[in-house]
């Protein structure tokens, strides 16, 4: 078997992947397949190809990914309805998970709302701290239960 034709094609496949993929996917085991591409050419043993390869893809994934990630993945757009995260609210429509009904005042705005917490419903007019805003809603949990995200 001919070492530089499948180092070649394995570089040119996660190559590929890589363009196809949004994210990055395969990028380092493209460089660590080009590593021993380049140890096929000057005539290295099979295994030390190919713990070449393993080593370099290996290592810059573990090196450069956290990194790359943040990059990629810090798209996220803090928004103004960030700050209503802890505030006190009031129920202005019962809380039911399950029958997904519920709506607070927040900061004077109307919010559909769910609970936090599953299974727990709220009444109307208790005072509920905001935890999490998921798409449109905002997620509550009762003041009185400020200790459920702890457990």
């Amino acid at each position: 078997m001919n070492m530089i034709a499948v180092w070649a094609v394995a570089t040119i496949v996660f190559l590929v992947v890589e363009a196809i993929v949004p994210g990055l996917t395969s990028i380092w085991f493209a460089l660590g397949s080009i590593c021993a591409l380049i140890a096929a050419l000057l005539n290295a043993p099979y295994w030390l190809q190919i713990i070449w390869f393993v080593i370099i893809s290996i290592g810059t994934l573990i090196l450069t990914r956290p990194i790359a990630k943040k990059f990629i993945n810090g798209k996220a757009q803090p928004t103004n309805a960030d700050r209503n995260i802890g505030m006190r609210c009031v129920v202005t429509e019962r809380i039911d998970n399950l029958a997904q009904t519920g709506a607070v005042l927040c900061d004077g705005k109307t919010w559909t709302a769910r609970s936090y917490a599953d299974g727990v419903t709220i009444e109307v007019g208790a005072i509920v701290i905001a935890k999490e805003i998921t798409g449109v809603r905002l997620l509550v949990l009762p003041e009185t239960n400020r200790n459920m995200e702890e457990e």
